[in-house]
């Protein structure tokens, strides 16, 4: 049975790296297996394919993955990531992923 990857799926594994709950290199593993396996979400597959291609190279050296590659990667998705600095928790991550709001066309 084939794998449907959609925007959702792809910002929940990015937020599962940036909290610390999966490493880059389990990260990488699932876009690889993805590129290979999966099937995409019609409606943004281009878009979602793109992502899912980049994040399969980041554990190489020349591509890597920063911070604004994540927020680049959830906007093209339609979601943002927000940080939220935490005093007394130096072991708990507290970003968050969120979905946008839907944009408003003709205002």
């Amino acid at each position: 049975m084939t794998m449907t990857i959609t925007s959702k799926k792809v910002a929940d594994k990015i937020g599962a790296y940036l909290h610390h709950r999966i490493s880059l290199a389990e990260l990488v593993d699932w876009a690889e297996r993805a590129m290979m396996d999966a099937s995409f979400e019609t409606r943004n597959a281009g878009r979602i394919r793109n992502v899912v291609a980049r994040i399969g190279v980041a554990d190489v050296r020349a591509f890597g993955l920063t911070w604004e590659d994540c927020e680049q990667f959830l906007d093209a998705l339609g979601y943002s990531a927000r940080i939220e600095i935490v005093a007394g928790q130096p072991t708990r991550s507290a970003a968050t992923v969120r979905e946008k709001p839907a944009r408003k066309y003709g205002k």
